[in-house]
């Protein structure tokens, strides 16, 4: 494969080597390379955690969408059957 560099990219690659920062421009390729897998892990990152937050404002609107609609329990009675269904569970 070959990879055509404009010629600002040329000239950036040959600077670093010329101030030594790099041996080889396969050194800077294998950074370049390294940086890019780097930019796109985080970038999946983002757009996983994009994707959460869309799931969790949908199920927050259908939660008050229920509420507006009066399809709601009272948490008590909900964590007193929790209680008793956890002791039946553990055999009390």
């Amino acid at each position: 494969m070959q990879i055509a560099l404009r010629p600002e990219q040329e000239q950036f690659i040959l600077e670093k080597l010329d101030q030594g920062y790099y041996d080889s421009a396969d050194e800077i390729m294998a950074v370049a390379f390294q940086l890019l897998e780097e930019y796109e892990a985080k970038k999946r990152e983002r757009e996983l955690k994009q994707e959460m937050l869309e799931d969790i404002r949908q199920k927050v609107l259908e939660g008050m969408e229920d509420v507006r609609q009066g399809r709601v329990v009272d948490g008590e009675i909900v964590f007193q059957g929790l209680e008793e269904k956890i002791k039946r569970m553990q055999g009390n």
